[in-house]
């Protein structure tokens, strides 16, 4: 089940993030850090009604942040629309339940919003590092749309954009 995430689970939240941080310096990736995301990244995103997250059995596995916060790195693009849009941030899975579909019910959930909400257009980035994240939007067909760097990242950030179809 894909719920509203509540202040009460932040601390599961932020295990699975220093999972992940640990996971992602093991293959040179530093799109995340000890700094970033954090309690305050996901008290915000609370806050703004736009972090879900994957419960089962009243255990979290994973969550991801959509809301209409396009990044201003986002304005020089060649993008495919030039229309009201959703953005996906900050998605991870529980590493004891990656490869069992989660992030993809999250990102079918995500695109469902958009639709729901009348948007069907969707956008997303992740470092050029993250080779799983390149892959998995790849495999969800979003299509590459450009390179941009944001403070303190030496490597570039890939965009991704995702036109939806009415189902």
């Amino acid at each position: 089940m894909i719920r509203k995430a509540k202040f009460s689970d932040i601390d599961t939240i932020m295990s699975i993030i220093n999972e992940a941080v640990e996971e992602m310096k093991s293959y040179g990736n530093t799109q995340w850090d000890n700094n970033y995301p954090n309690n305050e990244t996901f008290i915000n995103d609370i806050k703004n009604d736009s972090l879900y997250v994957y419960e089962d059995n009243n255990y979290i596995k994973g969550f991801v942040c959509i809301d209409n916060n396009e990044a201003k790195e986002y304005k020089n693009l060649n993008w495919s629309l030039y229309e009201k849009c959703m953005v996906t941030h900050r998605m991870a899975i529980n590493s004891k339940f990656r490869n069992s579909g989660i992030a993809s019910k999250l990102m079918d959930f995500c695109e469902e919003l958009a639709l729901k909400n009348g948007v069907r257009y969707l956008k997303a980035d992740t470092y050029s590092l993250n080779i799983k994240m390149n892959s998995f939007f790849k495999k969800r067909g979003y299509k590459f749309i450009g390179k941009v760097f944001f403070t303190g990242k030496e490597k570039p950030f890939y965009v991704y954009e995702k036109i939806l179809k009415e189902k």
